[in-house]
């Protein structure tokens, strides 16, 4: 199978560098989604759902044309894989994205502190040339430490947890205050790395055809 273009329809930075950090350079194409459309109190089916219509948003642009990969030959989008992905933080069975305000990140933290939470990531990678999309979730355990309120106030001052699903960057600041996780690392920035390799096997894709 030819080496496809890789699009991802993620604005995350830390998304973009989780690949780049792996020797994949993906194209950046944010989907304009509007969120608040879906309504699921599933962790797993709320992930996979958002990230499968973000994808398939993007993968919709490629095939009329308004959206061109940036390619020698833009007009076969053949060869062309949208990835994307969307996060929450489930904590005592209430399901978190980003906070609204720095008001409500220090609530959520407040809450978070000394427990588990559990980061769902779903990932949907639309192929453009099979007409095939794949979505998957993966879960990992994040556990916080038992932290202060000064230092709530603190973090939550820096602007980094207004960013993020969990109210937390481990890949940042938040990482002063997880004890340890139970799972994929990357996961937890935003992207299993380790998933989305066994996804691109599934549609017939070796890794190495990215680098």
């Amino acid at each position: 199978m030819s080496s496809p273009i890789l699009i991802l329809a993620s604005a995350s930075p830390a998304r973009r560098q989780l690949l780049r950090s792996a020797g994949i350079d993906p194209i950046v194409c944010p989907s304009d989604l509007d969120e608040s459309q879906v309504q699921l109190s599933n962790p797993v089916a709320l992930v996979q759902t958002l990230a499968q219509l973000k994808g398939e948003r993007i993968a919709a642009g490629i095939r009329c044309r308004d959206i061109a990969p940036h390619a020698p030959n833009p007009q076969e989008p053949e060869s062309v894989l949208v990835l994307a992905c969307d996060s929450v933080l489930v904590l005592d069975d209430q399901v978190y994205g980003k906070p609204a305000n720095p008001d409500e990140a220090i609530a959520r933290w407040q809450l978070m502190r000394g427990q588990v939470g559990e980061l769902y990531t779903g990932h949907a990678i639309v192929d453009v040339s099979q007409n095939i999309t794949l979505v998957n979730c993966e879960v990992t355990k994040v556990h916080f430490a038992k932290v202060s309120d000064s230092e709530i106030k603190a973090y939550v001052a820096t602007g980094e947890p207004l960013n993020c699903a969990g109210c937390f960057a481990i890949d940042g600041r938040g990482s002063l205050f997880v004890e340890k996780i139970e799972g994929c690392h990357s996961n937890v920035i935003g992207l299993s790395l380790p998933l989305f390799r066994r996804m691109l096997l599934e549609l017939g894709y070796n890794l190495e055809t990215l680098w």
